[in-house]
């Protein structure tokens, strides 16, 4: 079993000075970890590339969908992804989960923790921001699913918590 990599490792020590729990994968350069997001339990998967210095934060929620429903939650992903300048959205159909994948290259071996950070924070929020929206469209019942109009629904605010420190004061 070859050791874990010096960006794995650093990987590591991002996620402890954050106070985050994680587990190395024995054998691979990858870590697991579990966040609580304001709607969803997000479950994390963060892989390094050694080759290339690339680092893939990867977080997943499950999202069971029937055949009715999957072409809605799959337009509900095009339109969110749209309008995202980092990562992406997938729905995994295999296995039923709705994905959300960041991937940045780093030019040193030692990973920046401020950039392994915001990947993190990134992936929390994007998958707690977008759960309520899909699951919105899995809830409707399927004879009103072409009643459904997704970009409308992407542009409810009521759904997405409060960013913290955006409060405005109001003394």
């Amino acid at each position: 079993m070859r050791p874990p990599s010096r960006q794995i490792l650093t990987v590591e020590e991002a996620f402890g000075a954050n106070g985050w729990h994680c587990e190395l994968v024995e054998g691979r350069d990858v870590l697991r970890s579990v966040f609580t997001g304001h709607h969803t339990r997000i479950e994390m998967t963060v892989q390094a590339y050694t080759p290339m210095n690339a680092l893939a934060v990867i977080g997943e929620m499950p999202l069971p969908l029937d055949d009715g429903h999957r072409p809605y939650v799959l337009e509900l992903l095009a339109r969110a992804n749209k309008t995202l300048n980092l990562g992406g959205f997938e729905y995994d159909l295999d296995r039923e989960r709705l994905v959300f994948r960041i991937t940045n290259l780093f030019d040193k071996e030692r990973y920046d923790a401020d950039i392994v950070s915001s990947m993190v924070h990134c992936t929390v929020a994007e998958l707690d921001r977008l759960a309520p929206y899909a699951l919105t469209v899995v809830r409707t019942p399927e004879d009103l699913l072409d009643d459904l109009d997704l970009k409308r629904l992407l542009q409810r605010e009521d759904l997405i918590p409060p960013v913290p420190g955006d409060e405005e004061d109001y003394i």
